[in-house]
């Protein structure tokens, strides 16, 4: 079994949230145009939490939409498995909007170019920001985030691990070291 060394325990995950909430408003204000879109499955789960910090501090419900992107990737056709496909979920015109598209960890930047991609499948957004609750370094594409809950710097033979409530029990963001005993 891998260990797993704790990177952010749930009431530091939690004050995270709420930074990263406070760093969307100080940067675009009350702008009625934005909307969050969270990559499935941990990213949309991220990005329910912050829709609801956002909507409590602005008084308002932020529209959120969660996006699939595993047809999208560049890896598909060569992964030894079939991909795992969720839904989409984009219950608003991106057109003109202010999206942060929300995702738990970036490593290579090629999830969030494939986000792009299919962000732009539903239309021409104002803007797109990236928030990212790990940064782990390693990018294979010139993609950085706007919004970072922590930065970590990690080994090629490290993984960042982000448990969510809704999907693991528990809210942990962990690193593990070495190969899965699968």
């Amino acid at each position: 079994m891998k260990e797993c060394g704790t990177i952010l325990n749930n009431k530091e995950m939690a004050r995270t949230l709420e930074r990263l909430a406070s760093e969307i408003i100080e940067r675009r204000g009350d702008n009625e145009s934005l909307a969050l879109v969270g990559v499935q499955r941990r990213g949309a789960d991220l990005a329910e939490r912050l829709q609801a910090i956002l909507s409590d501090k602005l008084e308002r419900r932020v529209p959120l939409g969660k996006l699939d992107i595993n047809l999208y990737r560049d890896d598909w056709t060569t992964l030894n498995i079939q991909p795992s496909i969720n839904c989409t979920e984009i219950p608003f015109d991106v057109e003109g909007k202010s999206i942060v598209l929300v995702d738990d960890v970036l490593f290579s930047g090629r999830t969030t170019r494939a986000a792009l991609e299919a962000v732009l499948d539903y239309g021409r957004p104002r803007r797109v920001e990236l928030l990212v609750l790990i940064d782990r370094g390693h990018r294979e594409l010139p993609i950085q985030a706007d919004y970072v809950g922590k930065r970590v710097d990690t080994g090629d033979a490290e993984h960042v691990n982000v448990l969510v409530n809704e999907r693991d029990g528990e809210d942990r963001v962990c690193l593990t070291t070495g190969k899965d005993d699968a």
